[in-house]
């Protein structure tokens, strides 16, 4: 359960005297824990990967802003940070393997966006990111 591998990282972060994974953990905890509260039971690990994911994508959006603004102490706090996130993600499947799961799952030319998504978002939520999987998608159809 990723919720106690969040914890053990926060513990031995607190210990190490490990500032940004102790902070970055401890976002990812309560997001999980106040996640679990509103569901009232237990989370799913496709509810878990998905929090994660939305937490990379945040840090996304910061590490984009620190570019803009040309801010280098900013740019690496953000990378450590996403570094750490996607350590608490499944093994991400390359872009090939991503294409094979894809033309095997029946996506191919002249195929709907929209439909093509509905095949691959199920199939591979949690192993690829989700701007890989579009740009893949649309290179298929």
């Amino acid at each position: 359960m990723l919720k106690t591998i969040v914890f053990e990282e926060l513990k031995r972060a607190m210990r190490e005297k490990d500032v940004l994974a102790k902070g970055v953990l401890t976002l990812v905890k309560s997001a999980l824990d106040n996640a679990e509260k509103e569901k009232g039971s237990t989370l799913t690990p496709e509810e878990e990967t998905a929090i994660v994911n939305r937490e990379i994508k945040q840090t996304n959006q910061a590490l984009e802003g620190a570019q803009k603004a040309n801010r280098e102490d900013l740019m690496e706090k953000e990378e450590a940070k996403l570094l750490l996130l996607k350590s608490f993600l499944p093994k991400q499947l390359s872009e090939e393997e991503i294409v094979a799961a894809l033309t095997e799952a029946g996506i191919a030319k002249g195929m709907n966006m929209g439909d093509a998504m509905k095949i691959a978002k199920p199939l591979l939520t949690g192993k690829a990111d989700g701007s890989i999987m579009s740009k893949v998608v649309k290179s298929l159809i």
